[in-house]
């Protein structure tokens, strides 16, 4: 005998498809198009059907949940996250939300083996990871992921190895835009402050785009500015202080984050170095604090809303099994108190 519930295939017979498209549309999934989906709403809500979302979780082995894992960063407060990472987070969870996941949250470095304690376990459908310390030691984990069939996505990332799991910024182009506009500005010694080698790819891209502009506008690359900081606000204060003490001539400097400029701000104001009369600043994510340090900080900024939505559609994609495409987000320049006018 019947229940008299509303089932989805009580709304596949009405709507006059099949029951794995009324569950694809209910799911907000793109494989439905959009006047279908709407269709199929719209009779779900006529006959007051509601999603029993234990029962398919059950049925799809799905937990509709997505496992947050960030890398531990040293910080000047207690949360050991990087501040631009707490901006993401907050727009994936809204995202996730939306397309009605929940996201549980943990930090990478408490377990070794995220396939079996997130999503071979049912913890989660998929995987988002944010951070990664030293690349060099990421990688081979990332790569076994792959092979494992492991649904993820990480942030920050552009390898032919990685194809379909990875979003991230135009990071070269993004250093070219903060090294051009130091140079539009007339600033002819531009330091490049953070760290450049393999261990941050995204960070290397942005030095490349920093060389590039020198390059096109005939000024010369002197290994002298090119400064090393981990990223750290107080890495970027003793880079600079070391850069002052010993005597070398610079009027621009281009920081690899936020973070790190900020640390350059504050040492160059204590040390009575006018900014920016006398040295503009531009860093790179456009946090939340540029706009209220002083001077405030022109920065790249990188859209965290896109990032967010972009990482949440192609997870969720993965999930359903369907094919992703890896891409980079167009950025933009925040001019703010940290570049002064054009030097003659």
């Amino acid at each position: 005998m019947g229940s008299g519930k509303t089932t989805s295939f009580d709304i596949a017979h009405k709507a006059g498809v099949s029951q794995a498209t009324v569950s694809r549309a209910l799911r907000d999934s793109p494989l439905v198009n959009p006047e279908t989906r709407e269709r199929i709403k719209k009779i779900a809500r006529e006959l007051n059907y509601r999603v029993d979302r234990s029962a398919a979780g059950l049925r799809s082995q799905q937990s509709n949940t997505i496992a947050l894992l960030l890398y531990e960063d040293p910080t000047t407060d207690d949360s050991q996250i990087n501040p631009f990472f707490l901006s993401l987070l907050g727009h994936i969870t809204r995202a996730a939300a939306e397309l009605k996941y929940d996201i549980l949250i943990s930090f990478q470095q408490l377990s070794d083996d995220w396939l079996h304690e997130y999503q071979s376990s049912n913890r989660a459908d998929g995987m988002i990871l944010l951070g990664y310390g030293n690349f060099a030691h990421m990688a081979p984990k990332l790569v076994k992921l792959t092979e494992e069939g492991a649904r993820f996505m990480i942030f920050g990332l552009s390898t032919e190895e990685l194809k379909g799991h990875t979003i991230c910024g135009q990071n070269l182009e993004g250093g070219e835009l903060a090294t051009r506009h130091l140079v539009g500005l007339g600033r002819k010694r531009n330091v490049f402050l953070g760290d450049a080698s393999d261990e941050h790819p995204e960070f290397k891209l942005r030095y490349e785009g920093y060389c590039k502009a020198l390059q096109e506008a005939g000024l010369p690359l002197d290994e002298q500015l090119r400064v090393h900081a981990k990223n750290q606000e107080t890495a970027g204060y003793e880079a600079v202080a070391r850069l002052l003490e010993s005597g070398l001539e610079f009027d621009g400097l281009f920081a690899v984050t936020d973070l790190i400029a900020f640390g350059a701000l504050k040492c160059l104001r204590k040390s009575g170095v006018k900014v920016p009369q006398e040295i503009s600043v531009v860093g790179f994510d456009d946090l939340p604090a540029a706009t209220y340090f002083s001077p405030s900080l022109t920065t790249i900024r990188q859209d965290t809303r896109l990032a967010a939505e972009a990482l949440v559609k192609n997870l969720i994609g993965l999930i359903n099994g369907e094919k992703v495409q890896s891409h980079q987000l167009p950025l933009s320049l925040k001019i703010r108190g940290s570049c002064g006018g054009r030097r003659s």
